[in-house]
């Protein structure tokens, strides 16, 4: 296929090329990736500046999305591409290969650096999805520091920089520019910028920043980074958010009361016990979907009040692709159990045939898991609605879904996010916070706290 850039995807292009370290904060559905991909391209074929590019990404983007990029695009024929997933055979198999890009998911990287003895070829490194570099702490983190002194060019792309807020920063340019505008320390990032919040004695627990930090954090660096809206670069279809209520029977409500109150139930012979807060606040989640995992792993069914409204929404969608975003385990089963009972089809979109099934139209319902879909999938061709069975704690992974159907390339002229949420529960407080941006743990603790306190 033939690319014609858009104004916005020359520009990020010229960044990249003309910035060694480069943070590009570009808003789903922009076209991160092949713009990206067009700088490699004149950076090895037309300036000469890098012979091996490392792509980090998530699993499935670094296993579909990039290899397919490179494959769509006219102008990137000349780019020779090895993907090294799998397990450690497949792996090296695949890095041994004479390519231009070798692309590894991020979950490899430790052992990429620290444990595979493959020699370090690469003179530029990109990481997709930047954000999932954010705690300097991780393995993943401490590995890529390590040899981010083997790189020249290092590229970190996200649309999603600070997902809980501005300490996310401080890994992130750790990595790409060694410390030289956030600081190379945690603690000093924290003292300069941010003042305790929560805190239990001299045990602080959560940090705010201070006045005008976040100024002051995006003047540090601007020079290397460039960051884009795609509202402001594109023609985006409308996003409406509906929330759709379900009401829990009486004694389902009245053991959501009782699990709130004495952290403790019993269900048809099953103990379920809540040991702390997060802990409590996944078990009130569950009990709002419908079920419970009991302390022996068996999920015990409570109601079915968001099945009925989930099988209510499909039928009001006329037709309209339905992608429905589950969050645990059990959902999924219950889903596709009411699936099957009212006799409808359905794909899950974790591996190419459903994904290709959904796409194509074939299929109208697709079932999807944020954590493991939530990035790189351009899945807007099959439908326009997305429900949401359980809406989860991380902004990150709810925009990102999100940005899934709402994006360029979407032909329908309205998105529809339906949100069900289980009325008087813990639902209510985890949506207050996603429309509030305030994701994370410390909504989750106070939602807790709320909670417990009535």
């Amino acid at each position: 296929m033939r690319y014609e850039a858009h104004p916005y995807q020359r520009a990020v292009t010229d960044f990249i090329v003309t910035h060694p370290v480069s943070a590009v904060f570009l808003d789903m559905g922009l076209g991160k990736t092949v713009s990206t991909l067009t700088a490699v391209n004149d950076l090895m074929f037309d300036l000469f500046e890098v012979e091996h590019v490392l792509v980090i990404a998530p699993l499935r983007v670094a296993r579909d999305t990039w290899p397919d990029e490179v494959a769509k695009w006219d102008h990137l024929s000349n780019l020779r591409i090895s993907v090294a997933v799998g397990d450690r055979a497949q792996r090296i198999k695949a890095l041994a290969m004479d390519a231009d890009i070798h692309v590894v998911n991020r979950e490899n990287v430790d052992w990429l650096v620290e444990k595979s003895e493959i020699p370090w070829i690469w003179d530029m490194v990109v990481i997709d999805e930047l954000s999932g570099f954010k705690n300097a702490k991780a393995k993943r983190s401490r590995a890529l520091i390590h040899a981010r002194p083997l790189v020249k060019r290092i590229v970190g792309l996200t649309g999603t920089p600070a997902p809980n807020g501005l300490m996310d920063l401080f890994g992130e340019f750790l990595i790409l520019d060694g410390g030289k505008r956030l600081g190379r320390y945690v603690t000093c990032y924290r003292e300069a910028w941010f003042v305790p919040d929560r805190r239990n004695g001299a045990v602080v627990w959560t940090w705010r920043p201070r006045d005008g930090a976040r100024d002051e954090i995006m003047r540090r660096i601007a020079d290397m980074t460039i960051s884009m809206k795609a509202v402001d670069h594109l023609d985006m279809p409308t996003l409406v958010t509906v929330d759709r209520k379900a009401v829990l029977p009486q004694k389902a409500m009245e053991r959501y009361g009782e699990l709130t109150k004495e952290l403790a139930v019993s269900l048809r012979g099953h103990e379920v016990v809540a040991l702390n807060a997060a802990s409590l606040s996944a078990k009130l989640m569950q009990l709002a979907s419908g079920f419970l995992y009991s302390e022996d792993g068996t999920a015990v069914e409570v109601h079915e009040a968001k099945l009925d409204v989930l099988e209510d929404v499909i039928e009001e969608s006329a037709g309209r692709g339905v992608l429905v975003a589950w969050w645990f385990r059990e959902d999924r089963s219950r889903i596709e159990g009411r699936l099957r009972r009212t006799g409808r089809e359905w794909c899950v979109l974790d591996g190419r045939d459903g994904i290709e099934s959904w796409r194509s139209g074939k299929v109208r319902i697709g079932l999807i898991h944020p954590a493991s879909a939530g990035h790189g999938l351009n899945i807007q061709a099959g439908g326009s609605v997305l429900v949401w069975f359980t809406v989860p704690w991380s902004l990150e992974l709810y925009e990102q879904t999100v940005a899934r159907l709402w994006r360029q390339g979407q032909t329908e002229k309205t998105v529809t996010v339906v949100r069900i949420v289980a009325d008087g529960t813990i639902d209510c407080r985890v949506v207050k916070a996603v429309e509030n941006k305030a994701m994370g743990q410390d909504a989750l603790m106070e939602a807790v706290k709320a909670e417990v306190e009535g």
